[in-house]
């Protein structure tokens, strides 16, 4: 459960990284630093950041300086792009169209997914169905986001590794059936500047999935998190690191050892801010339950219920679409 942090911590995860798929990872002297640390600030925070990940920064930085070049295009040729259910909820969203906890956001967006092949799924993976909706401009939007994706997947899988020596068990705990196909979330977000002391651009709200990693603009403090007794604690950006933070999904397979923060977006900033949030999420259609180590860590009892991710995911798409 989350304490009363002051601060988030700043975790090196290059000796992680250097053993992530030797099966001994373990009994790594560096790789149980790092664990140890995943498991402190799961538990104190449910945030932290990441240094040593691997990501190159050219690339950290274009992504969101070419979606900065996309916000800053004409209506009507974000509009070529416009989400709607029938495009299986991927595309651009425009300002205030996007509800958390039944208010407008004060940002637009793009949102993209993995891309789900008719009847893979059945009933289940139907509203979600399709591919994404690329800008045609700025040019090779579609291939610069891919490589980013990919490289933010395969450091997320690792991570995940971690976490799951944090928590006591293998470094597996995360694949297979539960997340070895994990299903990815991208949303690309640009909030408007308004120096305004009360410009809550987005609701408090926790994430869906296992991981989220934040590539934020490294000049503007907007992102807050929420402590045990109610503080809102800054997370301010800091070159060369991932903010990351732990979704619905881990609190529920860790039987709440880990929760998932309550955290908002503040842009008090008369600049233009961005920010590329990736979700790292299970396998589309895992059950997700308290794994049972877990619930013998917390006393023997199952705090939470069974859930699966994908109808997690479709009830919380469709009651943030305007």
């Amino acid at each position: 459960m989350a304490t009363d942090f002051k601060s988030i911590p700043i975790i090196d995860i290059g000796p992680l990284l250097s053993k992530s798929d030797d099966p001994d990872m373990g009994s790594d002297p560096g790789v149980a630093q790092v664990v140890e640390q995943l498991d402190l600030a799961c538990r104190e925070a449910g945030f932290f950041y990441v240094k040593g990940h691997g990501v190159p920064d050219p690339l950290v930085k274009e992504v969101r300086s070419i979606a900065r070049k996309f916000f800053h295009l004409p209506y009507e040729e974000k509009l070529k792009i416009k989400m709607t259910p029938e495009a299986g909820y991927r595309g651009y969203q425009r300002l205030g169209e996007n509800i958390t906890k039944g208010v407008p956001d004060l940002h637009e967006a793009i949102d993209c997914y993995t891309e789900i092949k008719p009847g893979r799924y059945g009933a289940l993976g139907k509203p979600m169905e399709g591919p994404n909706q690329w800008p045609q401009h700025p040019p090779n939007y579609k291939e610069l986001m891919e490589e980013y994706i990919s490289l933010c997947t395969e450091l997320s899988r690792k991570i995940m590794r971690g976490i799951g020596l944090a928590l006591g068990g293998s470094p597996s705990e995360f694949e297979g059936d539960r997340a070895g196909e994990a299903f990815w979330v991208t949303r690309i977000i640009g909030y408007p500047g308004v120096p305004d002391a009360n410009n809550l651009c987005s609701e408090a709200h926790t994430d869906y999935g296992l991981l989220t990693l934040v590539n934020q603009d490294d000049d503007i403090t907007a992102l807050q998190v929420k402590n045990l007794s109610g503080e809102w604690i800054s997370a301010p950006p800091i070159p060369g690191t991932f903010v990351c933070n732990i979704g619905d999904m881990l609190k529920i397979w860790s039987n709440s050892l880990y929760e998932s923060t309550l955290h908002r977006v503040v842009n008090n900033n008369a600049k233009y801010r961005v920010c590329v949030a990736y979700f790292y999420e299970p396998n589309y259609d895992a059950i997700v339950e308290p794994l049972d180590f877990c619930i013998q860590k917390s006393g023997g009892v199952r705090k939470l219920g069974k859930s699966v991710y994908g109808e997690h995911l479709v009830s919380k798409v469709q009651t943030n679409f305007a």
